[in-house]
């Protein structure tokens, strides 16, 4: 096909046929460096009451984060950065890219928190640093052991030689304060058994910011959020280990419970006014995250807090997320570390994964449901690397998100989880299709948009126009979990508030 032949510059790799599990822990590298692993971008149209004007970018990082993770809890590391980017003409490459550096301090000056331990009969005492991440309750951050600082840079243009500015509070600060992980009920005082206290702890960390040349404020958290993504992540990766009478029966969408239930991610989110994420009249802007570590480091034989290595040369990306489950499930293992370090206008080197997909052969072999017989598979391409012609097509063939910002958010409630796939009728796009919501997956994609099934359904073909090329093109595939828009908040930052470390009930 003309348009998959004529990729050579800024091509294709990605969701293609694919489907399972965002990108947690999805290429080896990254398993020893999870700080540094993104497993989920979020790109929509705000739906916040009174909103419209604005658009959310949220990334995840640091995957499967089990609440009681003390002492230490879910700090991001200060060594790295982390990167949203924008692309606003369609050319592949950032426009904007919002830079996250994180500073990690000892409190009382670099001392820590320390207790006087001695006799009690008036003897000597000596002060010894604690072993906890807090004495009291952290929203009195005198109690914390360590003080999570970050600062954020918009650069415009190429990400490392552009025009770089801070972002600034009202007052003109350029450092913001990360809210402590939610180390459990006790420490946050809620007495009540709920989560209230935390929840109004975290949002006091909504912060209104200044962006440079922007007229209007944007708002920005960054924060440990319970894990948005919702997936049967164990048996997907045992061989698809479910009974094809359910995974194929709609009517069973939500009979199983969502394996990362249990789990929090930290979030970085970003509610940026429409009219300065976009350029000129062009309405349509790729999204992606990045985290970088620095080229060489030599690790310290005598570690300090301060010093456990030193880090050093260029920055150098290791992480890399835009559509999700690309690495995850597309990527063969070969190349999965390549592709993490690779950037949007290089995707080319990865077609052969999209032209070919192998999920599709899987799940024919574990199912007997015949896989697409159309190559080079034309329909992914359009699908998920140029963007549909008419709704979010921008000119570019690359593997990020497209959201087209002129098209109108659909209010929480009201959300289609299977995003903008029930706008196809028969291969063919059918916008006055019953069901069809255009502001969803894979026009951008929103925290209740369930992009697994809608991933595995168009992997067998969903959008081809026969039944020839794609025998099972309409099998109502899913993996049994149900994600939707009422499992989220309906404001900023839309993620939940995270699960406690502990309940308080001994649990």
């Amino acid at each position: 096909m003309r348009i998959v032949t004529s990729l050579t510059t800024c091509a294709i790799i990605a969701l293609a046929g694919t489907a399972l599990a965002s990108s947690h822990r999805e290429a080896p590298f990254l398993t020893k460096n999870p700080k540094v692993d993104g497993t989920d971008v979020y790109f929509f149209r705000s739906y916040e009451p009174g909103r419209s004007s604005f658009v959310t970018f949220i990334a995840n990082y640091l995957p499967l984060q089990d609440p009681g993770g003390g002492p230490n809890f879910f700090a991001l590391d200060p060594e790295a950065l982390y990167e949203l980017h924008l692309d606003n003409d369609g050319d592949g490459t950032e426009d904007l890219t919002f830079q996250f550096r994180f500073k990690n301090e000892l409190n009382n000056g670099g001392a820590g928190i320390a207790l006087p331990i001695g006799p009690s009969d008036g003897g000597a005492k000596e002060n010894v640093s604690v072993a906890f991440a807090n004495v009291g309750n952290p929203a009195d951050r005198s109690k914390l052991s360590v003080l999570e600082t970050y600062s954020v840079t918009l650069v415009r243009g190429d990400r490392r030689s552009g025009r770089a500015e801070p972002i600034r509070a009202p007052d003109g600060s350029t450092t913001f304060i990360k809210p402590f992980d939610y180390a459990g009920r006790k420490s946050f005082g809620n007495a009540d058994g709920g989560d209230g206290n935390y929840e109004a702890y975290a949002n006091g960390f909504i912060q209104t910011v200044n962006i440079p040349g922007c007229s209007t404020p944007a708002r920005m958290f960054v924060g440990q959020r319970q894990e948005g993504f919702a997936v049967n992540i164990g048996p997907i990766f045992d061989l698809v280990n479910a009974p094809a009478a359910v995974i194929t029966d709609p009517s069973k969408r939500g009979a199983v419970r969502n394996a990362l239930y249990n789990k929090n991610i930290t979030s970085l989110a970003l509610e940026l006014p429409i009219a300065c994420v976009t350029s000129g009249t062009q309405t349509i802007v790729g999204a992606w995250s990045t985290a970088s570590v620095r080229q060489a480091r030599v690790i310290n034989p005598a570690a300090t807090y301060d010093r456990p290595s030193r880090e050093g040369g260029a920055w150098t990306q290791v992480s890399r997320l835009g559509m999700p489950l690309v690495n995850e499930v597309v990527i063969g293992i070969k190349d999965k570390d390549r592709f993490n370090s690779s950037h949007p206008k290089d995707d080319a080197q990865f077609l052969p994964y999209v032209t070919n997909p192998t999920l599709p052969a899987i799940l024919e072999l574990l199912f007997e449901t015949p896989a697409p017989t159309l190559f080079p598979r034309g329909d992914l391409v359009a699908a998920f690397l140029t963007g549909v012609p008419g709704v979010n097509a921008n000119g570019s063939t690359c593997e990020y998100q497209r959201l087209n910002t002129a098209l109108p958010a659909t209010p929480a409630g009201r959300q289609n989880n299977l995003g903008a796939a029930a706008c196809f009728v028969n291969g063919v796009l059918t916008l006055t299709n019953p069901g069809c919501d255009p502001a969803g997956f894979p026009n951008g994609r929103r925290p209740g948009d369930d992009v697994v099934d809608i991933e595995l359904r168009v992997s067998m073909g969903y959008l081809l126009g026969n039944n020839v090329d794609a025998p099972s093109r309409n099998v109502p595939f899913h993996d049994a979990v149900l994600q939707c828009d009422n499992q989220f908040d309906n404001a900023f930052p839309y993620l939940k508030t995270p699960l406690p470390g502990a309940k308080g009930d001994g649990s």
